[in-house]
């Protein structure tokens, strides 16, 4: 079989991206580390291969970032992470352009401008616009959705990961507990919704019993939520995502109440809130920029290294336990 830049990796002891950038460095300064891995390259036989270098020679260096929508639906936490995730693979060997694939305009999209898109996708809709990436031939991963799409795709399993949430309410004693959940066109909020209903039906509670409201996982929209699910009485809330959850806890400390001695709380995504209120939250983990970087990695080992690895890859949630859920048995 022939050598790989993988083989040479995994002999010199360093990274994918590290033996590519040596081999194909045409500076004449060489350093130690470089030398050592241009003679281990030697001493195994490896050949370049000529296809991928005639790729490389007409690549643009620019990695496209399409996500569902940029304008209503995503939380600028996901963008954030994601893009600090994606750069700190890329570094500066990349542009990366972000745009919404709700703006894009079918059959525009040009084969040359990229070297690989990434698509951070949320809803039925984009299913279109991956199958003309796929048709225009440009190499293509797809995060934070499982999709079934002979393309790279990784995702975490976020129904479980709520299901595990709401267990832990039910598990502390929790009955009376309501529900803030997403923009409900989102797949995020399908999968988020089945994962609680599952837990509830598994603790011999009816689904259809526990109240429910609506937000955009957007602060305001936590707190409006809550207001109304606090007309009732409730010992607990669990929100779809963290910043719901801080705006929950807004309403809770307006009409008196304290978290989590007369409401408990629990959120989504383990995200950095401290802007808003010294809470310890309790949440189910979803790093977002742990998903961007493996997606990432992925698509470089095939613009780089030629390797094409279209598995599913599913990327654990935690449920990081903090000091927001009361224990009531």
């Amino acid at each position: 079989m022939a050598v790989t830049i993988k083989d040479i990796a995994k002999k010199a002891g360093v990274s994918y991206s590290t033996v590519s950038r040596a081999l194909n460095d045409q500076n004449a300064d060489k350093s130690d580390k470089k030398k050592r891995i241009l003679r281990i390259a030697k001493e195994m036989g490896y050949v370049p291969n000529q296809a991928a270098i005639n790729l490389k020679m007409s690549r643009s260096y620019v990695i496209g970032l399409y996500f569902s929508t940029i304008s209503k639906m995503t939380s600028p936490f996901v963008l954030h992470d994601v893009l600090t995730g994606v750069y700190s693979v890329v570094g500066s060997r990349y542009n990366v352009v972000v745009k919404g694939i709700d703006m894009h305009e079918p059959g525009t999209l040009n084969p040359t401008y990229y070297d690989g898109i990434i698509v951070l996708s949320q809803r039925n809709e984009d299913l279109a616009f991956m199958e003309e990436v796929m048709d225009k031939n440009i190499p293509m991963v797809v995060i934070c959705r499982t999709v079934f799409l002979d393309v790279p795709n990784v995702t975490t399993d976020e129904s479980r990961a709520v299901e595990k949430a709401m267990d832990y309410l039910l598990e502390n004693g929790h009955k009376n507990i309501g529900v803030i959940e997403g923009d409900p066109r989102l797949d995020s909020t399908r999968l988020r919704h089945r994962g609680w209903r599952a837990a509830a039906k598994a603790h011999g509670l009816d689904p259809e019993r526990i109240p429910v409201e609506y937000g955009n996982y957007r602060f305001t929209s936590g707190y409006q939520a809550a207001r109304k699910l606090l007309e009732q009485e409730l010992t607990a809330i669990l929100c779809f995502n963290d910043e719901m959850a801080f705006g929950a806890r807004e309403a809770i400390v307006e009409l008196g109440l304290k978290v989590p001695d007369d409401i408990s709380l629990i959120g989504f995504d383990n995200w950095d809130m401290s802007g808003y209120a010294s809470m310890k939250l309790t949440t189910v983990e979803r790093n977002m920029g742990d998903i961007a970087i493996e997606g990432t990695r992925i698509l470089l080992r095939r613009l780089e290294d030629g390797i094409i690895d279209n598995r599913r890859v599913y990327l654990e949630n935690k449920l990081i336990i903090r000091e927001t859920v009361k224990k009531l048995n």
